[in-house]
């Protein structure tokens, strides 16, 4: 038990310094990348310093949490390899899974931790983020949608939208066409402009033609000034961008989602692959240790050198798959969810199998004299 309290210790001291490090390296690079759009743009270095990247950290946290705990978990056990801790522990029958103990606690902790800021913490900064970015850099997510928009208001009504304007909750060219069970036109409202008002949470249009049809096909015709109606559909429901999700809760995504699926909105493999991956990426934190410990457990030529090499190698395997997968749910090749999960299951899968080799100790070579001696 002791023993065990003395790894998680370390690890935890290594997983918080080299987060703190790629935190920093992380915000240089970006800086260095984006200080042109920022001077271009207008942006103070105080936005930039005291609001900009305050905000960002949590989402730099998010994304290099399994690489830093990887690193961690890398070095520690490489440490104890070279020094022949665990080839002491070998000897006493301490068998691979008993070492990954004090990992996994660890683990399952920074996981369940990940978890919650991913889904809960991170949205809310990530709102600013992507505010200021959409103002200063070029590189903005643009709107995934903002013409030629059709949506489901209820059975038989559908309403299509020639241009929304975001910012103003301003639609322009907005056709509302209402049918019969039959398929049967009964209503058509066509308005210049239709307008969110937020005091009573209703869209208003402006000079709308109402026609109506009888049984017969008989048409009457009536223009308003104004006509204000409650319909199902909300502003986010007329715009969407690339990162709506990201800037959303995981009950907000979900809650997102399901209105923009009951209004016939196209293209939601980008939407739904990172919904998802709020539930799946907190788990390669977990993944990587499981993977970390059994591969730097063996001790090689060339030392902690060599280990951790061979685990940045890994590591960035991990996260190019993730990668390379996304873009195949987006385009809906892939299903979302499968898009999200897959890379996952693949490391983990990998991850059991090297340590049942290294469990059987067949990887690890005799440890001689000398080694006993250099390593004292």
């Amino acid at each position: 038990m002791t023993y065990d309290l003395h790894i998680i210790r370390r690890f935890i001291t290594g997983y918080v310094l080299l987060l703190i490090g790629l935190i920093v390296f992380f915000v240089v690079l970006h800086y260095v990348e984006y200080i042109d759009d920022f001077m271009d743009r207008g942006a103070t270095m105080r936005d930039v310093f005291l609001m900009y990247y305050p905000n960002y950290i949590p989402e730099i946290v998010r994304l290099i949490s399994p690489l830093a705990i990887f690193m961690a978990a890398v070095f520690l056990t490489g440490r104890l390899s070279q020094k022949l801790e665990i080839a002491s522990l070998q000897s006493a029958g301490v068998s691979i899974y008993r070492l990954l103990v004090p990992f996994l606690l660890v683990g399952v902790v920074v996981t369940g931790f990940m978890f919650w800021f991913n889904g809960w913490i991170v949205p809310v900064t990530n709102q600013v983020r992507l505010n200021f970015e959409q103002d200063y850099t070029k590189d903005a997510l643009g709107q995934a949608e903002f013409a030629n928009i059709h949506r489901q208001n209820a059975p038989g009504s559908i309403i299509s939208v020639s241009f929304y304007e975001r910012n103003s909750k301003t639609a322009t060219s907005v056709t509302l066409q209402t049918f019969s069970p039959e398929g049967v036109m009964t209503e058509r409202i066509d308005a210049d402009r239709m307008m969110w008002i937020d005091s009573t949470s209703s869209w208003q249009m402006i000079e709308p033609t109402v026609r109506t049809f009888d049984e017969n096909g008989n048409m009457t015709q009536r223009v308003f000034a104004r006509i204000d109606t409650t319909l199902s559909l909300l502003p986010r429901d007329f715009a969407r961008t690339q990162g709506d999700v990201d800037a959303m809760s995981i009950t907000m995504a979900k809650d997102y989602l399901e209105s923009l699926e009951r209004t016939g909105a196209n293209r939601l493999g980008r939407p739904l692959v990172m919904y998802y991956s709020k539930y799946s990426y907190p788990l390669s934190n977990l993944i990587l240790i499981l993977l970390a410990v059994p591969l730097a457990s063996v001790r090689r030529r060339g030392g902690q050198a060599i280990q951790l090499a061979i685990g940045l190698v890994l590591a960035f395997i991990y996260l190019a798959l993730m990668k390379l997968i996304e873009p195949f749910g987006y385009a809906g090749e892939l299903s979302p969810i499968t898009a999200a999960w897959a890379p996952h299951i693949i490391f983990l899968c990998f991850a059991l199998f090297v340590m049942q080799r290294v469990n059987n100790w067949k990887w690890i070579r005799p440890v001689k004299v000398t080694d006993a001696i250099s390593a004292r």
